[in-house]
């Protein structure tokens, strides 16, 4: 079978694609797959012209998305590392879609040079690694995985502020350099202590329900009222939170408003021999500010697993060079480093392949944009494989007035069976399925409708 593929016809830059798995199929699979003989199958689309499409991974995306694109018939060239903007710049132009987990930087440079591109998947919870605002304008989708690493990080926490507790971190490398130190000055059971959690979404919220159940006091903050799990308690003030706990534990997006939102007067707020653990982003903490609460023995230790600026690939060094204060961090007691390995779990990676890869495959094979973080979030239901003359149009467009009439005035010699238009800022998309197409009205129609003056990108499905 030929695999989906489309050249769109576009005033700007384009993306990349992936997988479905048995866990992501739309509603119409799985009702075929439980009654076969009473449910028309839903038929797979394929774009217009017939270019295979080529999709770049980046940063050693999960094997299991690899293959599924694969299966999909298409052409995937998968690396371990991230590339630079120099690199990118020289080579997106070749791919159709693009995927990337934190360290890639897709920026408005890329975007311009990626003539082909039709999609962009993260790979992680974040999406600040991609100018989204030049993509959505661009015509671009961009799809992330919010919540499938949840657990993994939670859990990476509990077990922080274990260790941070036990000073088994410390006890363990001396062990290493054959030193015996058995003490419990300064060491803690985890039970009736309180932790703070600066934001309360998907990962702040089960680490909750872990922590009471190692019979830890729970309070949160967010900047917006939201319900607690078990007998957690949102605090009115930051300040309130990180004064009664003897933990603070941070997860919230990196935005203007969250930049270095613990300083030193925040640090000074905290309890006395408390302590700090970052598994969000690297600038919501101001680490030298940290460095001299530990020091001066304010905070008894810290856990980081995010920094400002990350070496690109393993084996790098983290170092002077990359972050001015990295040798000081690197040499204080009770701080636990990590090389931002939050959601790094077999599980968590599997179930971001799966979501992402799942989330691109329909954009490319349907035109579904459900889930996208910067764009309109459009989808129509299955064309079936009875319905052969069908065309479904895709039709990425500037938000103005007078769009819909151009476009239906194209359509008018045609029954239009389905269709749906959304919105988000100065970006709309319009899904159409038309029938009664002749192949020979096909590139006609696709010609007409990317001559409207808000074009963007339309590509035809059949």
């Amino acid at each position: 079978m030929t695999s989906p593929i489309s050249i769109p016809s576009r005033h700007v830059p384009v993306a990349h694609a992936v997988s479905i798995s048995p866990t992501s199929s739309t509603i119409h699979e799985r009702l075929a797959i439980h009654n076969p003989s009473n449910v028309r199958q839903p038929k797979v689309l394929h774009p217009i012209e017939n270019e295979d499409l080529k999709l770049l991974l980046l940063e050693n995306i999960s094997q299991g998305a690899v293959k599924g694109f694969k299966a999909q018939g298409w052409q995937v060239d998968h690396f371990a590392k991230a590339w630079s903007e120099d690199e990118l710049v020289q080579k997106i132009g070749n791919y159709h879609a693009i995927g990337i987990r934190s360290k890639t930087k897709i920026t408005a440079r890329v975007i311009k040079a990626a003539s082909k591109l039709l999609v962009i998947g993260c790979f992680c919870i974040g999406t600040n690694q991609v100018d989204l605002d030049t993509a959505g304008k661009a015509g671009i989708p961009v799809f992330n995985s919010p919540f499938s690493n949840s657990r993994s990080v939670a859990e990476l926490v509990i077990s922080e502020i274990i260790a941070l507790a036990r000073q088994y971190f410390e006890r363990g490398w001396e062990m290493r350099q054959g030193i015996w130190n058995k003490q419990s000055k300064g060491c803690w059971e985890i039970r009736g202590k309180t932790l703070g959690i600066i934001g309360y979404g998907h990962i702040g919220s089960q680490l909750s329900v872990l922590a009471e159940a190692f019979g830890m006091r729970v309070l949160f903050y967010d900047v917006v009222n939201l319900m607690p799990l078990g007998s957690a308690r949102q605090t009115d003030a930051l300040s309130d939170l990180l004064s009664e706990s003897d933990f603070v534990t941070i997860h919230v997006p990196e935005l203007p408003e969250t930049m270095k939102m613990i300083s030193g007067i925040q640090l000074a707020q905290m309890k006395k021999g408390s302590y700090l653990i970052n598994n969000a982003r690297g600038n919501v903490v101001d680490i030298p500010a940290l460095i001299n609460a530990v020091k001066s023995g304010h905070i008894a230790g810290a856990a980081l697993d995010v920094f400002p600026v990350e070496p690109g690939s393993n084996g790098a060094p983290f170092d002077d060079q990359l972050n001015a204060w990295a040798s000081e961090l690197r040499t204080l007691n009770n701080v636990i480093l990590t090389p931002h390995i939050g959601g790094s779990t077999e599980e968590a990676q599997r179930m971001i392949g799966e979501e992402v890869a799942g989330s691109l495959t329909r954009y490319l094979n349907f035109g579904a944009t459900v889930s996208a973080v910067n764009f309109p979030e459009v989808d129509l239901r299955a064309i079936t494989a009875e319905q052969g003359d069908h065309v479904r149009i895709c039709h990425v467009h500037v938000n103005q007035p007078g769009v819909l009439k151009q476009v239906n005035e194209v359509l008018s010699p045609y029954n239009v069976e389905k269709q749906y238009s959304d919105s988000k800022g100065d970006v709309a998309y319009l899904m159409a399925d038309i029938a009664d197409v002749s192949p020979q009205d096909v590139n006609k129609l696709r010609e007409l409708i990317s001559r409207t003056s808000a074009n963007i990108l339309t590509r035809l499905l059949a």
